[in-house]
């Protein structure tokens, strides 16, 4: 079978190969004279974005734009977005893990970039970069460290939430170079930044400066490998040395013999060591072995996580240490298994008997065989090879009894994957180490980026992926860009849409806000099924009628309660309280609030909703809790003020009532001064319980004031003077009282308050005045006073000779000789 050699491009560094691989050629424009660019590309085969550096002089050309851009580009030189540029000199361009653009200005704005096409967040660093101005930054996969003019290094850790701190203070003295160690590479766990200042190196972290007492200086470049173990320094003299990055060790040392000193210096992979210069590039590996590739122009070094970038105008090059799988598949002279088993695929196609040969020598060795086909297939980037080693690890399988093929089943899709992605099209030229370390799902998310909407839908379904943040995307998208009208447009994302989990109709809405489609926001929100969803969009679009009315409809009382917060914040009272009278359930719940929290707020809504009587019941809340007797009038004058419009048909004696509370207050507060007795005070009490004491306390005359002023009714009258007369014991007063012709309240009550206060004698005065009752009721009336011959005179009266007879055995002495003589009357005669 006739094949690509499958170690084109190998070359050997010390003991160690290395692969040169051209991914994508005719990238760029020849005017577009890439030597006065600033280039920098994201990590796993990511973007790349150039700017012109304006402080190089470039030639003009024909209908080309005056003003600046940052120019997004994919690796194979698509062209994805345009930036504009008019922000100032940049001091800083680099990418984050998750294909975030960082623009460094001198005076210290950071504009990070997110979906390649323009939208950013900007935040300031800060700690005096406005004064001194940036001079450069160094940039890691989640953060960066920006190096102003005085030496100070300012460093942000998280691109979503921006916080600048300011590391150690360096000493003084010229900075030559300086790179960084990441976070996750530290002991510390922050990050450390390594410079070169005068003849040492000096490495600084949050707390402290640490001079490594080197005296080879100054270092030219310094540069640490992606894992954070070594340091390569370049040398005033031409040298490279690679040391761990404590810098107790020097590993190797290459001479580059050259007369300038390299642009840059960077990593290929943790293994070798790149010196860049305009057109020529040395690759250093192990022992100081090295390997020099020449350009006709200028090129431009991408370091990635295995390998690197030469971009030129022509082409991209990749630049990664040979995988050990396909370095024993492919190596020349090769006898290992894995090699053996690739060698079998060609005889088995020319059915040569020696196939089967080959597969028993390596029998026992096959099951390793195959994984190492396999492997390979996904670190090899030429297809036809992929297809020779997945053929050969098919075939190894298939003779063996048991072997599962996940392995194998899960590298042909992650290869479709890849092979899809790499397409010049798309531009995603990434290595099988990088797709693991990115994750399909991150895969996914830059496709999207890249607006390659039908390939991600395709690869996700492909991968079983959840499609509804593709789908929003695109949605967004399309309602930012169309020019169609805004109806045309709903139904558009709408019929797309219908259907599919997962879609969040806010965010699509929020895009069209955003975008100043109001209108096309607003209906588009009637499709999200979600109301706390729409709700705070509606609020910030300002169709607060439409959000409450949503809040409502959902049932949900926390929702209603944050529209009504919002809607109290931003409105006018009377607004707000007209906007809510209409609806019941917003009427009820700010009700239910504001009596708990606010009562001011709770009379504005009854005086709002005309509702009198529930307003003049706060004020008399109001009013119970007043401590001066004179604050208490007034609330009871406005509680009975806001019911005089009231049609209540109950309000009027609501307000005679509130008046005649008012009034009873002031008498009690003048009996308050006027009595100082030790009763206790006058005020709170009810008239009945003011009368009451008054008449105890022996001032009848004021209780009569009392009863007058507020019409209380005789009977009552009566009842409240002999309960009060009786207990303070005023028996004379209650005879006085007696001597009236005509009770209202009948004779009875004075019997029974007189003797149950204990005075039998006078209470007996008041049973021949009880002619409404039965005879024996006052029998047993005489009987409770002790005077058991009234009582025997009353049943002869009555002629009750049963009564008589029973009085006569409950007798004694003279009562009972008294008993008998009226039981001989009665009886009759013989």
């Amino acid at each position: 079978m006739t094949t690509t050699n499958p170690r084109s491009g190998w070359e050997k560094i010390g003991d160690q190969f290395y692969q040169k691989i051209q991914l994508y050629e005719s990238i760029f424009d020849q005017d577009l004279e890439l030597e006065n660019y600033l280039v920098a590309g994201a990590p796993y085969g990511g973007a790349l974005a150039l700017w012109r550096d304006s402080s190089k002089i470039a030639r003009y050309r024909t209908g080309q734009s005056t003003k600046s851009t940052i120019d997004i580009y994919s690796t194979s030189g698509k062209l994805i977005s345009n930036i504009n540029w008019e922000k100032g000199p940049i001091k800083g361009l680099g990418w984050s893990d998750d294909e975030k653009l960082l623009v460094v200005t001198e005076d210290g704005t950071v504009h990070c970039y997110f979906g390649l096409y323009g939208d950013f967040q900007p935040f300031l660093l800060g700690h005096g970069a406005e004064e001194y101005g940036v001079v450069s930054c160094r940039f890691w996969s989640h953060g960066f460290v920006a190096l102003l003019s005085n030496n100070t290094l300012v460093a942000v850790s998280s691109f979503d939430e921006p916080r600048p701190r300011l590391l150690a203070q360096p000493p003084e003295g010229e900075i030559s170079s300086w790179s960084l160690i990441p976070p996750a590479y530290t002991l510390s766990r922050s990050v450390e930044v390594l410079l070169a200042i005068d003849k040492t190196i000096v490495v600084i972290d949050a707390s402290e400066a640490d001079d490594r007492g080197l005296s080879d200086g100054p270092f030219k470049h310094v540069s640490v490998s992606p894992n954070g173990r070594f340091a390569a320094l370049y040398t005033e003299d031409g040298k490279v040395w690679v040391v761990g990055s404590d810098f107790q060790q020097k590993y190797s040392e290459y001479d580059s013999k050259a007369k300038t000193t390299p642009t840059q210096i960077y990593w290929c992979g943790n293994d070798s060591v790149i010196l860049a210069w305009e057109d020529e590039i040395h690759m250093v590996g192990p022992d100081g072995a090295a390997v020099k590739y020449y350009y006709d122009d200028q090129v431009h070094v991408v370091p990635d996580i295995d390998g690197i970038r030469l971009i030129t105008n022509e082409s991209c090059d990749f630049v990664h240490k040979v995988p050990d799988q396909l370095e024993e598949v492919f190596r020349l002279g090769s006898t290992s298994a894995a090699s053996v088993l690739v060698d079998s695929i060609e005889l088995l196609e020319m059915k040569s008997p020696k196939a089967d040969e080959n597969i028993q020598r390596i029998k026992q060795s096959l099951p390793e065989a195959v994984e190492t086909c396999i492997q390979a297939a996904g670190h090899e980037f030429n297809q036809n090879l992929q297809k020779q080693l997945l053929r050969a690890a098919s075939f190894g399988k298939s003779v063996l009894d048991l072997y599962s093929s996940d392995e194998f089943v899960d590298m042909c899709e992650d290869l479709r994957v890849l092979n899809a992605v790499r397409d010049y099209r798309i531009g995603l030229f990434m290595s099988y180490e990088q797709y693991v370390r990115l994750t399909p799902e991150r895969l996914i998310a830059r496709l999207v980026n890249r607006r390659e909407y039908l390939l991600a839908i395709k690869l996700s379904e492909f991968l079983h992926l959840p499609l509804n943040k593709i789908y929003i995307h695109w949605a967004s998208q399309k309602v930012r860009s169309s020019s169609a009208d805004d109806d045309a447009v709903r139904e558009l994302v709408v019929e797309r849409l219908h259907g599919k989990h997962g879609i969040s109709f806010e965010t699509i809405a929020r895009a069209a806000y955003d975008e100043g489609r109001s209108h096309l926001a607003t209906t588009l929100l009637n499709h999200e099924p979600r109301a706390g969803k729409q709700v705070p969009l509606l609020l910030s679009m300002e169709e607060d009628e439409i959000a409450l009315h949503k809040a409502i409809e959902s049932g949900d009382t926390d929702l209603v309660f944050y529209v009504l917060l919002q809607l109290k914040k931003k409105m006018p009272l009377a607004t707000f309280l007209r906007t809510i009278s209409e609806k019941p359930v917003a009427a009820a719940l700010v009700e239910s609030s504001a009596r708990a929290q606010d009562q001011e707020l709770l009379k504005d809504l009854y005086y709002q909703d005309d509702r009198p009587v529930e307003g003049s019941n706060i004020l008399l809340e109001e009013a119970m809790k007043q401590s001066q007797i004179q604050a208490v009038i007034d609330k009871l004058k406005l509680a009975g003020r806001l019911l005089t419009d009231a049609k209540d048909p109950t309000a009027t004696m609501h307000t005679r009532a509130l008046a005649e509370a008012g009034q009873l207050l002031k008498m009690q507060e003048v009996f308050d001064k006027d009595i100082t007795d030790s009763s206790g005070s006058y005020v709170g009490l009810s008239v009945n319980e003011t009368m009451y004491r008054l008449i105890k306390s022996g001032y009848g005359k004021r209780a009569a004031s009392v009863q007058n002023a507020f019409k209380v009714p005789e009977k009552t009258w009566w009842w409240i003077r002999l309960r009060a007369l009786t207990a303070a014991r005023l028996w004379g007063e209650v005879e006085e009282l007696s001597k009236n012709k005509r009770s209202p309240i009948g004779w009875e009550p004075f019997y029974n308050e007189v003797l149950g206060a204990g005075n039998t004698r006078l209470a007996a005065s008041f049973v021949p005045k009880c002619t409404n009752l039965q005879p024996a009721e006052r029998i047993e009336m005489w009987v409770k006073c002790g005077m058991i011959v009234k009582a025997g005179e009353e049943a002869l009266k009555a002629k009750d000779l049963a009564s008589l007879e029973s009085l006569r055995d409950k007798a004694n002495g003279q009562q009972q000789v008294e008993l008998e003589r009226m039981l001989t009357q009665l009886r009759p005669k013989k």
